[in-house]
């Protein structure tokens, strides 16, 4: 967690400032950064996150390439039930409810947007199992609209590096989001989880050499 000290009664336009150098240093460190997710379309995507809740990248890729080719788009997918579409994804935490949303997911996309992933967050956010981190991620990595997504990787560091005090992802996101230029958004969300994954981890971080040092609010806490 951040400290209290240091940068507890920064300005916004402080904060600012240092977010700038954050960002330079970000671009300079990871300038291709994106997600790890492997997909090919928006619906791959969007299914791949669906499956990523409270699970990781690399147990999603794993299983994706036999989903896909069994489903490889919505029209496939909202004809399967639950049962069909489990053993694909077994491996993945909550299989069961995943599979569940996911047969109503196909179901909804074919009936109602003609088997097309909505690139609108108020209608992402309808679809079964998508909630705004999803909404987001899909909305960024697909379609290239700003947004900034909000996992656990982003609330640990928007806390160790004093860029929010909130805890509530879809606070930190405006938090965020009004720190940071616009058409940054979506590479800031992938930066600060590959720094959040590789680097900034929740337990033992590797501070020595790291990118973001001198404007973090946790440095030396460890």
């Amino acid at each position: 967690m951040a400290r209290k000290s240091g940068y507890s009664k920064e300005s916004q336009k402080a904060k600012r400032v240092r977010a700038e150098r954050i960002l330079i240093a970000l671009e300079a460190a990871l300038p291709h950064a994106t997600t790890e997710l492997s997909h090919r379309s928006p619906y791959e995507l969007l299914v791949a996150t669906v499956l990523a809740a409270q699970a990781t990248d690399k147990s999603v890729n794993a299983a994706t390439p036999a989903l896909f080719k069994r489903y490889p788009d919505a029209f496939h997918l909202a004809k399967s039930e639950p049962e069909n579409i489990e053993p694909f994804i077994k491996t993945i935490g909550l299989y069961k409810a995943k599979a569940k949303n996911l047969s109503l997911l196909g179901k909804k996309l074919v009936d109602e947007y003609g088997g097309e992933v909505p690139s609108d967050l108020r209608e992402l956010i309808k679809l079964p199992g998508v909630g705004m981190k999803t909404a987001k991620v899909v909305l960024g990595s697909a379609f290239g609209i700003p947004a900034i997504a909000v996992d656990t990787h982003l609330t640990r560091l928007a806390s160790r590096l004093a860029l929010s005090k909130e805890t509530h992802p879809d606070k930190i996101s405006h938090d965020l989001e009004s720190l940071f230029p616009r058409d940054k958004w979506v590479f800031v969300h992938h930066a600060l989880i590959l720094h959040g994954r590789y680097r900034c981890t929740a337990r033992n971080p590797k501070c020595e050499g790291c990118p973001l040092f001198v404007d973090c609010a946790s440095r030396g806490a460890w």
